[in-house]
């Protein structure tokens, strides 16, 4: 089953992503770096008890690989996950 993704962070920032096997265990490849630098801003408390949430928002068993991806970048931008300040996303790039 392909499926598309949101990923809740426990900095509050989301990302989307899409899986082409629909595997439970995948979570994305966010850029860690970003997500590093956010999660250390968090309180020391919430760094070592967090919960990450992977929600599914579109599947389909028969869809092509061109319409998952396709299906991936209306729900980035869908859910703003690629503007810094919502998501971790950074592609496709917002509008100057």
């Amino acid at each position: 089953m392909k499926q598309i993704y949101k990923v809740t962070y426990p900095t509050g920032k989301i990302y989307i992503g899409k899986d082409s096997i629909g595997s439970c265990r995948y979570f994305g490849s966010p850029n860690m770096d970003i997500v590093n630098a956010d999660f250390a801003s968090l309180p020391e408390a919430t760094q070592k008890d967090y919960t990450v949430r992977k929600q599914i928002l579109w599947e389909s068993a028969s869809c092509s690989e061109a319409e998952l991806s396709a299906k991936e970048v209306e729900l980035i931008r869908e859910h703003r996950s690629n503007d810094p300040a919502v998501g971790y996303n950074r592609w496709p790039a917002l509008p100057c």
